[in-house]
């Protein structure tokens, strides 16, 4: 972080559980994504107008509390954190349009654990781009979470995807999620020193939101005429895994480093296995709940080394 960075922004106190409150309701949260993906996907909508339209209610919502609360801020954002926002919107519309893309090919636990290994290329370009150093427990359960992911996603398919059993594909495009999403947490560790989570999650989300819209538009994805639950499961993911969800990750992001909070993110396969065996019948086999217990294992060695006394601001 610069020099510049902390003179812009204010001291915050931080009561030392909220930033990790904020992470156990952002993964209880985002768990619920894949489900909400499948569920809509099997209605016939488009993955491309899943995207669209979880991050356009997400943004909606937000509008009139932006407005009301924070047109003051807006209005003194600095030009160049106006281009960080909008490169934050542009590889997080990418990360949506590519992972619930993977969903259609390959299955859920396979998919979310792909996506989720964000925090060993965060862990590689933290220390270069935001000059936080990797210490020797949080690299270590680095390692063993993502060890346990790997065994997640090479323990074998549950269940079918809705358009065809393609795994190279589904988990190719699930690992070019994972680098955007890399990007987005790297930048947002930068802008939430200096915006308060609701204007930055706001100009991402929104941003996000336009870029998919117009692909959705120029491409002719179909928007009218699906039955009613896939509208009923895009609001849902625009409320619940977007709103919730990745508003949570956010604003931990103001006190805590990138490489931790995007480690975290690891027990997002764990709740969308459970989640899939009630919803879809996808069981897991033997091999992928050990791998979750090693990811589990691995975010606990390290919340040794993360403790909160960041500075950032809040909201």
């Amino acid at each position: 972080m610069t020099e510049h960075a902390h003179e812009a922004a204010a001291p915050a106190v931080v009561r030392g559980w909220q930033p990790y409150a904020a992470l156990f309701i952002g993964v209880l949260a985002v768990s619920t994504a894949a489900i909400f993906i499948r569920l809509a996907q099997a209605e016939g909508a488009p993955s491309l107008v899943l995207a669209a339209a979880r991050l356009s209610v997400a943004s909606v919502v937000l509008t009139p509390i932006v407005l009301r609360r924070h047109r003051a801020e807006l209005r003194t954002i600095q030009v160049r954190d106006i281009w960080l926002a909008v490169a934050s919107g542009v590889v997080l519309g990418l990360h949506f349009a590519s992972w619930i893309s993977s969903l259609e090919y390959t299955a859920v636990v396979n998919s979310v654990t792909l996506v989720t290994t964000n925090p060993l290329w965060v862990a590689l370009m933290a220390p270069l781009v935001l000059h936080e150093r990797v210490g020797r427990w949080a690299l270590t359960g680095l390692v063993l979470a993502l060890v346990g992911g790997t065994v997640v996603a090479l323990s074998g398919e549950a269940g079918t995807p809705p358009t065809r059993q393609e795994p190279l594909l589904g988990n190719g495009l699930a690992l070019f999620g994972a680098w955007m999403v890399s990007i987005y947490f790297v930048i947002g560790r930068q802008l939430r020193a200096r915006l308060s989570v609701i204007a930055y999650i706001w100009l991402v989300y929104s941003v996000a939101a336009a870029l998919l819209v117009i692909v959705v538009l120029v491409s002719g994805q179909q928007v009218r005429g699906l039955p009613g639950e896939a509208y009923l499961w895009m609001v849902l993911m625009g409320l619940v895994p977007q709103l919730i969800g990745h508003s949570s990750f956010n604003y931990a992001l103001g006190f805590l480093p990138a490489a931790y909070v995007s480690m975290v993110v690891l027990v997002e396969p764990v709740g969308s296995g459970l989640l899939a065996m009630l919803f879809l019948d996808e069981w897991p086999v033997p091999l992928q709940l050990a791998g979750a217990t090693l990811i589990l294992a691995g975010i606990a060695l390290a919340t040794r080394e993360s403790r909160v006394g960041k500075t950032g601001v809040s909201d």
